[in-house]
């Protein structure tokens, strides 16, 4: 049997073709454009991942058998807020992951309501990502459409609603709504409450490998693919991910350098970080996770590439730093180009260049925005050791993970080994395995990963690099507290 794996992501809808054995038969990318509004607002229109979708699939499947597609599987960008009137159409564009407009209604949340009352209710504190401070806002910006809304959805979910007409969400991906109870996995009737909405107006709960429905009769007709087609409720694209990278269980690990950068750790157990910094979310395998989100990972240096300078030959740019220049660069960069979530929480920082001369070149530009994602990915790391957890290796994965020299760097910076896949399809791979597991190709997700999931070569940190990277990331760890007064004071301005 074929199953279709869907990574509906920011910037792109990556579909994926697989056979039961976890052979990628074929990839088709769809991208679609991002808003930004205003400064610091980020949003989409459903209707673009829709158009994606359906016109992916029968591309996707071109050449094969339609008949053989058993089960579709999506994992998608997470805390976007989809909203649906009632008549199942779409209100106003997405507000989405990376949108910052809700510093105020942040604010109020771990202010007022409190982080200690909101860590008991969802396991988790207020950040601008997510989707219930993106209600706050409406209600107090868009009251017409906030008094229209009868179907809060998340980005994956609207496709899996076109696919077939339920309305559903798994845990993984309503963990990052700061709606759920996490350790119960329900609707948290207080947090509603506090958003002024109802659970008539939330979607049904799965756990991400449930079938949720099959293919309505005229979708399968347009795609090209049965009616019995089963579509699973998927996960958030980071818990997709940890699938596709086979990180399940207790004590797995994958960094995620794509458009945001993740450590995802996994758990069979609740867990919470006791001051918030790391998310607590469910995963896709029925278990639990901690998870550190920067903002911005792959995406600073295809910012510096193509918008500064203009340039696309990534390579090329990075051939340069050489091996006697690692751990030597004097420049730093802090990567918060739309603000920060873990651990810093702050959506007034901003990107900084530090340290320039004028000796200092592009090479050495390219460098610092290297290792200051690769820095910051290690701030959630040692929030994750300072809970004792011990981390000496993880799997990789995301369009940034292409770049031996950006894995060298990191493994050093991290001091840890870092192991790379046979086949690396981040959350498309993930969602085709959980559909897997919905049709009964295999009777867990762990089983699926032992089966498919296979470790091609592993990156080593070399001591001598490590330590003088230690000494750099000492280094780093500084500057954003010297900086941290005046992002809020220019924000004010």
């Amino acid at each position: 049997m074929l199953y279709i794996g869907i990574d509906l992501g920011t910037s792109a809808a990556k579909l994926l073709l697989m056979d039961g054995s976890g052979q990628i038969k074929n990839t088709v990318t769809k991208e679609y454009p991002l808003e930004f509004p205003q400064p610091g607002w980020s949003q989409q229109n459903p209707e673009d991942w829709r158009k994606a979708v359906m016109e992916g699939i029968p591309e996707l499947l071109r050449g094969f058998d339609g008949a053989a597609v058993a089960g579709i599987g999506c994992g998608g960008q997470m805390h976007g807020l989809v909203i649906l009137d009632q008549d199942d159409h779409v209100i106003r564009p997405a507000i989405l992951w990376n949108d910052g407009r809700t510093a105020k209604q942040v604010d109020y949340l771990n202010q007022e309501i409190g982080k200690k009352r909101l860590s008991v209710l969802t396991a988790n504190i207020a950040f601008a990502g997510f989707t219930a401070p993106k209600l706050l806002w409406m209600r107090e910006n868009e009251p017409e459409n906030f008094g229209r809304i009868a179907r809060i959805m998340l980005p994956k979910d609207y496709v899996n609603y076109i696919l077939t007409g339920t309305h559903s969400c798994d845990y993984s991906d309503a963990s990052g709504m700061l709606l759920l109870d996490v350790e119960h996995k329900c609707w948290s009737k207080e947090m509603l409450d506090i958003c002024g909405v109802s659970e008539a107006q939330m979607p049904r709960l799965f756990e991400s490998y449930d079938c949720i429905g099959t293919v309505k009769p005229e979708i399968a007709k347009r795609l090209g693919i049965p009616e019995t087609v089963k579509v699973c409720a998927g996960a958030g694209d980071n818990a997709a991910a940890a699938v596709g990278t086979g990180v399940v269980g207790e004590g797995g690990c994958n960094i995620s350098l794509g458009t945001s950068g993740t450590v995802f750790i996994s758990s069979e157990s609740f867990g919470v970080d006791r001051n918030n910094a790391l998310h607590a979310f469910a995963h896709a395998d029925g278990g639990y996770h901690l998870m550190g989100c920067m903002l911005c990972a792959a995406s600073c240096n295809k910012w510096l590439m193509e918008d500064i300078f203009r340039t696309s030959d990534y390579a090329a740019e990075q051939e340069p730093i050489t091996d006697d220049k690692l751990g030597e660069n004097h420049v730093f960069f802090l990567p918060y180009l739309m603000g920060e979530r873990s651990p810093i929480n702050d959506t007034n920082a901003r990107g900084v260049f530090m340290g320039m001369t004028m000796d200092t070149g592009r090479a050495d530009l390219v460098q610092a925005v290297l290792e200051g994602v690769a820095f910051a990915i290690r701030d959630s790391v040692e929030v994750a050791r300072s809970l004792g957890i011990e981390l000496n290796a993880s799997k990789i994965c995301g369009g940034g993970a292409k770049s031996p020299l950006w894995k060298k760097i990191m493994a050093n910076v991290l001091n840890i080994e870092l192991q790379c896949l046979e086949s690396e399809q981040g959350p498309g791979m993930g969602g085709a395995m959980l559909a897997m597991v919905a049709c009964g190709e295999y009777d867990s997700v762990k089983a699926a990963c032992e089966k498919i999931v296979h470790v091609a070569s592993t990156v080593r940190p070399e001591p001598e690099l490590a330590a003088k990277y230690e000494k750099r990331y000492r280094q780093f760890q500084k500057i954003y507290p010297a900086c941290k007064q005046l992002f809020a004071d220019f924000s004010n301005e």
